[in-house]
């Protein structure tokens, strides 16, 4: 398959780099495959285990409260369940990161009791929520139960994505209905019937109408991409009005244009998506979001489809379009510019896009890590190559004596450079390294950063030497919080990492995993270790009040104990600001 290298328009270079990186490390390979045997197996329980999502769910409880009926449905979606996938399209924060977007809620599915009140918050739905943190571990939560922020039946905050008609992102029994919902029938927009990706020449240069509706959707696209926002909705049949509402503050007033301009928005498939679901019962009109004082609203027309902007006060108690409705599939974005291999896609999304391509052997998805190459480092106006080799920091050609002698001079406060300058770098998180080792740096700890335990391990095993430090002054034992621990722990031990190691913002591994989300387990295996319990960070917080800060109840045995034993940790001033807190909640 041929590739582009620029990126579209309004698919940004930064949002392109962070689509690649969620795409590579978001759902890692060994995941996916655990998931999927045990899915396969009639294990939904361990599946969601394999795919970090934590499961609250009592089937006997929801019985006893919903019947037997709503009972029997909601353990039916259970097992056709596929959490990895679900992971996948999750909401992501982008602007750089990877990682999920914060404090959202996606529901999947809404289970009606016999003789339920059909009023709002009347019925429970089966819903995942994404982490408080950004940083934080990335499990997910699925649920039952009703939604606060529910309004009329049905409808939701801008914080909640629906997904109840849009199970090909989690139901096994719709996964192939994706490519219907991303190109409709015949082949996809950008590709040519078999799958290949289209030469800049083959794509259209006046608009072919709407008897090609993949070279409709071409065209449209491309308009938008080159800023053409106005000339895109009506080439797609949308009645588009893009001016301000009146009478708003100049300082306030953004340009529709330009925030719609920005928008991957899947022009051609919009009118299809709205009228689906106004058949489906959902509502009349919808709504994307603007910015946060105005919307774009979305309603059929007996022609076509209108769009105008309106602000939040005419947009109340109507329901919001998912993303996942009115955006192009990143996957398909991500193909254009190179970002991806169609064999690399998650194999369900991968067999529907593409049904003829199937990976080389297994269940197939993200590539996993491969072993570090060396690196040429510039050394007294020489090249050297240094690389990692198990128990080194790194292999360079110096003699032990010039390593000596160096080490000596870094002691007393000389300056080192070439590389040991290097060696340095990676030590401590002060400092550049060479492009490719910090993109060895990177690959470990986004690995991390998702999950990715296996992965982490198999790059220690291929050499990658664990005393490394990122950008932030965090060592692996700082990142514990987000991987298993149990077999990492130990390890990174017994190759001599501390324990009392300070990032750029003074904060201990203990301190990390107590602050940002770490498992009981995972603090009381670090106490275990000889973790001291008398640290502030950077703002002065104690470890008790970073529990109270953050409600940690799980962890009140160690608020105690560093009451207790260190009165004075911390800074008085916080105390007085929880108890304020604490009192205006």
């Amino acid at each position: 398959m041929s590739r582009r290298t620029a990126a579209p328009a309004c698919f940004s270079r930064a949002e392109a780099s962070s689509w690649r990186r969620i795409r590579r490390y978001a759902v890692p390979r060994t995941m996916i495959e655990r998931a999927t045997e045990r899915r396969t197996a009639g294990d939904w329980r361990g599946a969601c285990a394999a795919a970090l999502v934590d499961v609250d769910i009592d089937l006997a409880e929801i019985t006893e409260h919903c019947g037997q009926d709503v009972a029997d449905a909601l353990e039916d979606d259970l097992r056709h369940l596929v959490p990895d996938l679900v992971r996948w399209h999750l909401p992501r924060t982008l602007h750089g990161w990877t990682t999920l977007d914060t404090d959202r809620t996606v529901v999947l599915a809404r289970y009606r009791p016999v003789g339920a009140d059909e009023g709002p918050r009347a019925t429970p739905y089966l819903h995942l929520t994404t982490p408080a943190m950004r940083q934080g571990p990335q499990r997910v939560t699925l649920s039952v139960g009703t939604l606060a922020d529910e309004g009329p039946a049905g409808v939701f905050g801008s914080t909640t994505e629906d997904w109840r008609y849009a199970r090909h992102l989690w139901d096994d029994r719709h996964t192939e209905d994706l490519r219907e919902h991303v190109g409709g029938p015949g082949r996809l927009p950008f590709f040519d019937a078999e799958g290949g990706l289209l030469a800049p020449d083959a794509l259209p240069s006046s608009d072919p109408g709407a008897g090609d509706p993949a070279a409709r959707a071409e065209w449209v696209t491309l308009l938008h991409e080159k800023g053409e926002a106005g000339e895109a909705f009506a080439a797609a049949g949308i009645d588009a009005d893009l001016s301000a509402p009146e009478g708003r503050p100049g300082r306030y007033r953004s340009d529709p244009t330009v925030t719609v301009g920005r928008y991957a928005l899947d022009h051609t498939r919009l009118e299809r998506e709205v009228r689906r679901l106004r058949d489906e019962g959902v509502g009349d009109r919808f709504l994307i979001p603007d910015d946060w004082r105005t919307r774009l609203l979305l309603e059929p027309t007996d022609t076509g489809l209108a769009l105008r902007v309106v602000e939040r006060a005419e947009a109340q108690g109507l329901p919001f379009l998912p993303e996942t409705l009115w955006r192009r599939l990143p996957d398909l974005d991500l193909l254009r510019v190179g970002g991806i291999e169609p064999e690399h896609l998650h194999p369900l999304v991968g067999a529907a896009l593409f049904p003829g391509i199937r990976p080389d052997g297994g269940v197939g998805g993200p590539p996993g890590p491969d072993a570090p190459p060396p690196v040429r480092v510039r050394c007294r106006g020489e090249w050297h190559e240094v690389g990692f080799r198990p128990g080194v920091l790194l292999r360079m050609p110096h003699s032990d004596e010039e390593q000596q002698r160096e080490r000596a001079l870094r002691a007393f406060g000389g300056a080192v450079a070439g590389c040991f300058a290097v060696e340095q770098t990676w030590a401590s998180g002060d400092g550049r390294l060479p492009k490719a080792l910090r993109a060895q740096r990177r690959d470990l700890f986004l690995r991390a950063q998702h999950g990715d335990t296996d992965g982490v391990l198999r790059l220690l095993d291929m050499g990658v030497d664990c005393r490394v430090r990122d950008a932030a002054g965090r060592s692996l034992l700082h990142v514990l919080n987000l991987v298993d621990h149990e077999p990492l722990l130990p390890r990174l031990l017994a190759a001599g990492l501390d324990l009392e190691a300070r990032d750029s913002q003074n904060k201990t591994p203990l301190f990390v995993a107590v602050a940002e989300g770490g498992s009981r387990a995972l603090v009381e295996a670090l106490l275990d270790g000889g973790a001291r319990i008398d640290v502030e960070d950077h703002m002065q917080q104690s470890l008790a009040h970073v529990i109270r800060r953050y409600r940690r109840d799980d962890l009140a045995f160690l608020r105690e104990r560093v009451r207790e034993e260190h009165p004075d940790a911390g800074g008085d001033w916080w105390e007085d600001y929880l108890d304020h807190r604490d009192e205006n909640d």
